[in-house]
């Protein structure tokens, strides 16, 4: 789950797909969705580039919170030229598990879509706490 301040200040939460890869110009790990074009999300992160996502597995979750940064047809990313967004897009993909038969494709729908990497810079981890645990009834 993606959480964003929303435009009366309260959390805006969309469920997304995301994983971790290095950030395409300083290399440090990110952890990277792609957004489609025109959406609240990305308004609201172009608003307050601050972000938390959750990840949850079975009984067990963690979040991750930072400051974003987006790239993308609408959001410019400094020393980022279209053949590397294009890859970044392709990239970002294969992090979060997406798998596609025809990456031609896959670019074209990009660009249709005005697609943009969202790109989390982890500054603060949270997690179950410790004692937490469910355990399942046999």
């Amino acid at each position: 789950m993606l959480v964003v301040r929303g435009r009366s200040g309260e959390p805006a939460v969309s469920v997304v797909n995301a994983g971790v890869l290095p950030h395409p110009l300083t290399g440090e790990p990110v952890v990277a969705l792609v957004a489609r074009g025109r959406t609240a999300k990305l308004t609201y992160l172009r608003r307050d580039p601050n972000a938390t996502l959750v990840f949850r597995a079975g009984w067990r979750w963690i979040a991750v919170s930072g400051p974003v940064e987006l790239a993308g047809p609408d959001d410019a990313l400094p020393g980022l030229d279209a053949e590397q967004l294009r890859v970044l897009l392709r990239d970002v993909y294969h992090a979060a598990g997406g798998q596609h038969p025809d990456l031609d494709e896959y670019d074209r729908e990009m660009v249709a879509d005005r697609r943009t990497a969202v790109l989390l810079k982890p500054e603060r981890f949270t997690n179950n706490p410790s004692g937490a645990d469910h355990v399942e009834d046999e």
